[in-house]
């Protein structure tokens, strides 16, 4: 699994943006980003941004006036977006999209905590826009998943997590909306299976 804090350090890309509106941005920063408006209305839609400065637009602010509605990044330039952050009306970073195959197709959302470390991440394992997995994360660490396994919109599967190891796996066999077979591991390796 990768370092999930990471996938958080988007603010830099944000603050590029709104510090080359800004009088203070650093010498050639204004160049390098390139601002669309509305032809009727004059509000500022986009932003663009070509962070290495090799001639190519690697980031794109859609924006309602001065506010950053969502960022697309295309870090690698080949084209297709792999990263997405989306701002609320606050300016605050709401969440980030990633696409795990880098082919601009979004499948996993990562949400940030008060401490700054990501809390929770959906992911779209069927790569269709809809969540079927979503892992849960306290102080770094994996401590929960719940998971849509056949793609009926309710949870069938709950794993659970200690010290970064899997503890317990959880299954619904029978649509219920509730376990009906437990597989614990002990932290010698050994499993047993359970009725709850």
């Amino acid at each position: 699994m990768r370092g999930r804090s990471s996938v958080l350090n988007a603010i830099p890309t944000t603050m590029l943006f709104v510090c080359a509106l800004g009088c203070s941005a650093p010498a050639g920063a204004k160049k390098d980003v390139q601002a669309v408006y509305d032809h009727e209305t004059g509000r500022l839609q986009q932003l663009t941004y070509d962070s290495n400065k090799n001639g190519k637009t690697d980031s794109i602010g859609y924006m309602d006036g001065t506010r950053v509605l969502r960022v697309e990044v295309d870090r690698d330039e080949d084209g297709k977006v792999e990263r997405w952050e989306y701002y609320g009306a606050d300016q605050k970073l709401e969440k980030v999209g990633l696409s795990r195959a880098k082919d601009g197709v979004v499948d996993e959302w990562a949400y940030q905590g008060s401490d700054g470390q990501v809390m929770r991440l959906e992911i779209s394992t069927r790569r269709d826009g809809k969540v079927q997995r979503t892992e849960f994360f306290e102080k770094g660490a994996l401590v929960r998943v719940e998971e849509d396994t056949d793609a009926n919109g309710a949870v069938d599967k709950w794993e659970s997590y200690a010290s970064g190891a899997l503890s317990s796996v959880s299954f619904d066999t029978e649509g219920t909306g509730r376990p009906n077979r437990r597989l614990i591991y002990g932290a010698d390796g050994a499993m047993r299976i359970e009725k709850p």
